[in-house]
């Protein structure tokens, strides 16, 4: 099968592994993506933790907040000079705060009033466009909410006040003091733009992504040459550890490690006067799932595809 520069190029930012395996990956998998990417990572191959400094938008993350509510939303640009203009950084805090008063829907958002203009949001990011001479767009939006309690917004790398490349909501439901709700679910949405969870709790685990960590274990621990029994509690353990890397409340809090998130909360209960649960959180991180294009990155690409 005929192994595209681009599909090569795709893969290796996917992954961070060598061209060649990369190369050989897709012709083993009759180039389908996702199993050459689980290809390499059975064969340890793959060296998926630098996808995400490979990963780039421009554009900036923006948060609002209402009572028992919050919104996060992106809007991208081309380039970072846009980010940090003025203009840009009113439409993205103007667009969070139309998206708060919302349920998160992306067109709702869109076709909202813009404030303080006789047009529409999807309107007004056209102007600024036709304004500043560069391309942008409402990526994403979200919102949560609590019947009582808090939704705590933390904004990393911050350009100023609810703006910057990553947003986080955390959800925290309680009839406690909302202080220090607000100052727990700070703490917990720092930890979450830090370990960048993938649910709240075990069953929030997508199925289909647990199934893809236990094929892949499973790969793995046959090379081990053990019986078949063996192997199984192996990829048992493995898929027990992996839950705790990626289940909110599982993880080591990063405030204190010695205390999963779930007794942190537990801990926290206490100054806050009544029982917390953690209902649901969200994480935008800026551009992620956008890749830049390097022409000179692809021109290596190219050569060694023809290898």
């Amino acid at each position: 099968m005929n192994i595209s520069a681009a599909q090569v190029k795709e893969l290796r930012e996917a992954t961070g592994a060598g061209m060649m395996d990369c190369k050989n990956a897709l012709k083993e998998n009759e180039g389908n993506m996702e199993a050459a990417v689980d290809w390499l990572r059975a064969k340890g191959l793959s060296k998926a933790a630098k996808k995400a400094g490979r990963i780039a938008a421009e554009g900036l993350i923006g948060v609002a907040v209402a009572p028992n509510k919050a919104a996060v939303v992106e809007v991208n640009s081309e380039t970072d000079f846009v980010a940090r203009n003025d203009a840009f950084q009113t439409l993205v805090r103007s667009v969070a705060e139309v998206a708060v008063g919302g349920e998160g829907d992306i067109a709702a958002v869109a076709a909202a009033a813009y404030p303080g203009k006789p047009h529409s949001v999807e309107d007004e990011i056209k102007e600024l466009v036709a304004t500043i001479g560069e391309n942008m767009s409402l990526r994403r939006a979200a919102v949560l909410s609590v019947s009582q309690g808090v939704v705590a917004p933390y904004v990393h790398a911050a350009v100023t006040d609810g703006l910057g490349k990553i947003g986080v909501l955390v959800a925290l439901e309680s009839a406690g003091n909302t202080d220090e709700l607000l100052k727990l679910g700070r703490q917990i949405a720092m930890h979450v733009a830090a370990t960048n969870p993938l649910g709240v709790t075990t069953d929030e685990i997508a199925p289909d992504v647990v199934e893809r960590e236990r094929a892949i274990f499973s790969e793995q621990a046959k090379e081990s040459g053990k019986p078949a029994n063996i192997i199984e509690k192996m990829v048992e353990g493995r898929i027990r550890k992996f839950y705790e890397e990626v289940t909110l409340l599982k993880q080591p809090f990063v405030m204190d490690p010695d205390k999963t998130v779930e007794a942190a909360v537990k801990a926290a209960e206490a100054a806050v006067g009544a029982p917390v649960t953690v209902k649901a959180f969200v994480r935008y991180n800026l551009g992620e799932g956008i890749e830049k294009e390097e022409s000179d990155f692809a021109a290596e690409v190219a050569a060694a595809a023809k290898g």
